[in-house]
């Protein structure tokens, strides 16, 4: 009987280790307890402002469209004022094309001596074509300068009784360059020739044509600078409404932590929509008056027996009226924006 509990006894020590041995894992270390900082990557957060962005750029257009007839008459009070410094632009430019034509026409008259025959006039035209200066020449003949008199002046009859020809030969020289004082020293160098009595020349008319479309520039600048001042008066304005009526919605999303940018930035884009759609509306009032006036203009350029047509904004002029009125609108929206911000304080 003895032998027999001796091993039960065993076993149920045997039993018994093995939970106290399963007790000790078990006991474990606490949890560790406080917040955790996470970072959000670079690119995560280039996605959310791209996001926000294209979001404030669709409402920004929606609430456009939402009052038409309001936002449209403010685009074309911005149209109106882009399209006068453009129709100067316009003007200079043909007045450039106009230039260029009169600079080819600027020329140096040389009048030979009466006793010189053809053979010298030759020589002479060999002498006057080498100088570096001179880009071509043209000979007149004594009896051809006294046709060409005679028909521009209708004279015909007057001066047929003539016993001699009065003209002398002359030679009409283009220069290389229209610089006035370019030409007046390549006119004293041909005058200083043997043979040569007398060189013609006549800038006063490329002078003053010059002066003209040098004060037009001016002119051009300056309108161009007091219309875009007064894009930015009414896309300020406008956007100044606008930060008003919403000046509730400001001051609460101010007060859950939103920045400056953040609120501004709805209002820009609607700025640069305002700058947008009065630059299309420019655009097409520009269309609207070249349509208008080509007929009359073409008319009034054939009646002097002249081809003139008036010009239109290409590719690039038309970039570059929609970027300025898209950055003028822009530009007003945000100095709107941070004058009023800066005097919203939330409560």
């Amino acid at each position: 009987m003895k032998s027999s509990a001796t091993p039960k006894r065993r076993q149920g020590a045997a039993l018994k280790t093995p939970r106290k041995s399963a007790v000790k894992p078990a006991v474990d270390k606490a949890p560790q307890r406080g917040a955790r900082s996470q970072q959000t990557r670079f690119s995560s957060r280039l996605r959310a402002w791209g996001r926000h962005h294209r979001s404030m750029a669709w409402d920004s257009f929606q609430r456009l469209i939402r009052y038409p007839l309001g936002n449209l008459l403010t685009m074309l009070a911005i149209a109106i004022a882009l399209v006068l410094p453009a129709a100067l632009w316009l003007t200079l430019d043909s007045a450039r094309l106009l230039d260029a034509e009169l600079d080819e026409s600027a020329t140096l008259t040389v009048y030979l001596e009466l006793s010189a025959d053809d053979a010298q006039s030759l020589r002479i035209e060999e002498a006057v074509n080498a100088e570096p200066d001179v880009l071509e020449t043209q000979l007149i003949s004594a009896e051809q300068g006294m046709a060409e008199f005679q028909q521009s002046l209708g004279l015909d009859d007057a001066l047929a009784g003539l016993e001699s020809n009065p003209l002398p030969i002359s030679m009409v020289v283009r220069p290389e360059s229209v610089d006035p004082v370019a030409m007046q020293q390549l006119a004293a160098r041909l005058e200083a020739l043997a043979g040569v009595d007398e060189v013609r020349l006549d800038l006063a008319w490329v002078e003053r044509l010059r002066n003209l479309a040098e004060l037009g520039r001016r002119v051009a600048l300056a309108l161009g600078a007091l219309f875009g001042l007064g894009v930015l008066l009414v896309v300020g304005n406008t956007i100044r409404l606008s930060v008003e009526s919403r000046r509730r919605e400001i001051e609460v999303v101010m007060l859950i932590g939103a920045t400056h940018a953040f609120v501004r930035r709805p209002f820009l884009y609607s700025g640069a929509w305002y700058g947008l759609g009065g630059g299309l509306l420019a655009l097409g009032l520009l269309g609207l008056g070249n349509h208008w006036l080509s007929l009359p203009v073409s008319a009034l350029a054939a009646s002097y027996g002249a081809s003139f047509s008036l010009p239109q904004l290409d590719v690039t002029g038309s970039t570059i009226l929609l970027s300025c009125s898209t950055l003028l609108g822009w530009l007003g929206a945000w100095l709107a924006v941070t004058r009023h911000l800066s005097s919203i304080r939330p409560r």
